[in-house]
């Protein structure tokens, strides 16, 4: 044990020359007491990673120069007496856990000193500090298990491709420990690496369109001479694309089917080529390298789907040229030659297009039509035709239909036959042309017309004639002071000719007469002056002066028209300003339609008027009938005995009820009582006399008729009869009468029998 103590005494100082210099120099000074300080006296420590030996490991010696028998060595910190412990008596340090550099490369542990019998410290704290040497224990190891690279395709060798790392978990500062070396285990054909983990490429023809993706392993490990593991990861490497493909036709020929009505622009067909670069490095050129109808067709490429879309540049005819065939070529020129592959830059198909026969409309020989007409030339009849020919085959009649007008009318027509016709003269100053549209539709093989039709237009100028004379310009109602100097102007007047008018025609102004006390000065600009003759205006003998203006055009033959301008003689001030003018009375005017509105108001009116008389007058007549029904009522009512009952008939006049039934009088007098009440239905004995059917059509009248007197109050009489089955129905006896009849019926008869009821109603 002793010579083991020792050793482990001694290996700090044969680890550093300089501490044992230092612990050589303090025990000289202390032997020959010339130490003005004690200090402590240990070097750095250090220790081995992964020492394989029994625990615990001596790491070294911590060492005071205090001399004191009750001396007691102990250290602090995070892990003093956990990985780390010391001998209290000779200060060894020892390890009790093997260190890993990795998780941890040092330790700060303090040093003390104190007397063990008090606790007292002999000596500050110090702190030092355990390093852990580094053994190559780690392999290295990558960043990610899976790296991707790209690199264009056909790329020269050495063109880098991506990078990769491993990291090695040992002491880069000591030699050999953490360099990394890298070596391309799969793939190592196509791609190499160097020792800082670039991936070049090896091989010059990388084609995307042969192969597009490469997955290669690479190892890292140790430098070259040391011992351990080594790791792998994969990468994966796609070529990108770039246009070193020319686009091939899919079919060596295209035949496409085409109307002969379609549209310029339309599309014909389209034909397809193969390129096998990516989209965004297809460029595809059409061309036509054979036949003459370039002019005729033009092909352009979609930039979606490469396609060539062949459409017109001009309208197609079955009837002059019923099939199309040219050759056409697709090229590439964007395509980078210094990747150019061996074949052909030019692919060729033939095409061919088959027009087919439309049933066409009519076609106008010419577009448009325009016709010259003088106005109001009553001779011509005709102005010309227009014409339009069957394009097709069949070479079918044409009609001619107009189908619109401007200015709307029956000015301008159009036979069956495309004369155009005028039914009158054409007025300049009306519209100065006319225009209508013509169709031109086809006649059928059996008469009909053809739904396919084309239109024409047809324009038609007039020519002006000077029919109209000039018209006076009214201006603002011209005044003059009646203290007006001579040669004062009062007005400018100016003039205006429906007529069309040269640039240099001009229009001259006279007064119809001298005898006033005006005059006109032209200003040769198509305007005249009037101006104040003689001056000195009397508004007691006129207020207003009616001054006639002859206008006349330039026109062949020339026109003159008349016209008055009202001058206004007015008061003025003494700077020549107006105070006092008269108002002249405007001429009101009232249209036609307002004419015509007012006759049919006058004439409602009468109707109105008419009516009210009429049925006042038919009231008055109904009110005298009424009266005389009302006294042959009173007439019928007023016997005093009923007779000799329901068949004796010669007690009254019957004659009277038949007249008052076969005129059908109505009594004006208000609805009976009776009359609204509904009786209950009876049994009539047939066979009974003409008197019983008078009578009941009498009742039924009354019953019907809510606006009748009640002619069956002649039931109310106190004896009716000996013949009748019925016995008496009048109510005189009533009071006294022993009868034992229920008279609560009446209470189902309404309001109106609502005092019969309490009368004859059963007593309480």
């Amino acid at each position: 044990h002793f010579i083991l103590l020792f050793s482990l005494f001694l290996a700090p100082a044969f680890a550093d020359g300089g501490s044992q210099k230092s612990t050589q120099n303090l025990c000289s000074n202390d032997v020959s007491h010339k130490r003005q300080k004690r200090d402590w006296i240990w070097n750095q420590m250090h220790i081995k990673e992964e020492i394989d030996t029994p625990l615990p490991h001596h790491v070294g010696k911590i060492t005071s120069s205090v001399r004191n028998n009750n001396a007691k060595y102990i250290i602090e910190g995070e892990y003093a007496n956990t990985i780390f412990k010391v001998e209290e008596t000779s200060g060894d340090v020892y390890a009790f856990e093997r260190l890993d550099r990795e998780k941890k490369a040092e330790y700060e542990l303090t040093a003390l000193i104190i007397d063990r019998t008090n606790n007292r410290s002999l000596e500050r704290p110090s702190k030092f500090i355990i390093k852990v040497y580094d053994i190559n224990d780690n392999a290295p190891v990558f960043v990610q298990k899976v790296f991707n690279g790209s690199v264009p395709e056909m790329s020269p060798v050495g063109t880098s491709v991506t990078k990769v790392t491993a990291v090695d978990a040992d002491d880069p500062t000591v030699s050999g420990h953490a360099t990394v070396t890298y070596q391309v285990t799969k793939g190592g054909e196509y791609f190499t690496i160097d020792d800082s983990g670039v991936i070049y490429t090896k091989e010059p023809n990388l084609d995307r369109e042969t192969k597009s993706t490469y997955e290669i392993v690479v190892q890292a490990k140790d430098a070259p001479g040391f011992s351990g593991d080594s790791s792998t990861a994969t990468v994966i490497i796609t070529l990108s694309d770039i246009n070193d493909n020319f686009p091939v036709f899919k079919h060596s020929s295209f035949h496409f089917k085409v109307p002969e009505n379609i549209s310029v622009g339309g599309e014909v067909g389209r034909v397809k080529v193969e390129d096998i670069d990516e989209p965004q490095h297809r460029n595809t050129r059409y061309s036509f390298i054979q036949g003459e109808f370039r002019d005729t067709f033009d092909i352009v490429a979609n930039p979606y789907t490469n396609e060539g879309i062949i459409r017109p540049k001009k309208p197609l005819d079955f009837e002059t040229v019923a099939e199309y065939r040219f050759s056409i070529e697709a090229t590439d020129p964007t395509v980078n030659l210094r990747h150019f592959k061996p074949g052909n830059p030019r692919s060729i198909s033939r095409v061919t297009i088959e027009v087919t026969d439309v049933d066409e409309p009519p076609v106008f020989t010419k577009l448009p039509y325009e016709f010259k007409v003088r106005e109001n030339h009553a001779e011509v009849k005709t102005l010309g035709s227009v014409h339009a020919e069957d394009p097709d085959a069949a070479k079918r009649k044409i009609r001619y239909i107009q189908r619109r007008a401007s200015p709307n009318g029956d000015y301008v027509r159009v036979s069956n036959n495309g004369v155009i016709q005028l039914p009158k003269p054409l007025d300049r100053e009306f519209s100065s042309s006319y225009n209508i549209t013509v169709a031109a539709v086809e006649i059928l093989e059996d008469g009909r017309l053809s739904d396919r039709e084309s239109h024409a237009h047809v324009h038609v100028i007039v020519d002006d004639v000077n029919d109209n004379a000039p018209e006076l310009v009214s201006p603002e109602e011209p005044r003059v002071c009646e203290n007006a100097a001579p040669g004062k102007v009062i007005v400018r007047i100016s003039a205006v000719d429906k007529d069309e008018t040269s640039p240099r025609g001009f229009f001259r102004y006279l007064l119809a007469t001298e005898d006033s006390n005006f005059s006109l000065a032209e200003n040769y600009d198509n305007t005249a002056n009037i101006t104040v003759k003689y001056g000195q205006f009397n508004r007691e003998l006129a207020k207003f002066h009616y001054l006639p203006v002859l206008i006349s055009d330039n026109g062949d033959p020339d026109l003159t028209s008349t016209n008055t301008l009202v001058i206004s003689v007015c008061k003025c001030n003494e700077k020549g300003n107006f105070t006092f003018c008269e108002e002249r009375a405007k001429q009101v005017g009232v249209s036609i339609q307002a004419l015509v509105a007012i006759f049919v108001c006058i004439f409602t009116i009468i109707v109105i008027a008419l009516l009210i008389l009429l049925r006042k007058r038919h009231k008055k007549d109904l009110s005298g009938l009424g009266r005389n029904v009302a006294e042959i009522h009173e007439q019928l009512v007023t016997y005093d005995e009923e007779g000799g009952g329901e068949m004796d008939t010669t007690s009254y006049d019957v004659s009277v009820l038949n007249s008052v039934r076969k005129n059908g009088l109505k009594a004006e007098a208000a609805p009976s009582l009776y009359a609204q009440v509904q009786k209950p239905p009876e049994n009539i004995t047939p066979g009974a006399g003409g008197m019983e059917m008078m009578i009941e059509v009498k009742k039924d009248e009354a019953d019907n008729d809510r606006d009748l007197l009640p002619y069956d109050t002649l039931h109310i009489y106190g004896y009716e009869g000996a013949e009748s089955i019925a016995e008496s129905l009048s109510s005189l006896g009533s009071g006294s009468s022993d009868s034992d009849i229920d008279y609560d019926f009446l209470n189902d008869w309404g309001p109106r029998f609502k005092m019969l009821a309490e009368l004859y109603g059963s007593e309480p």
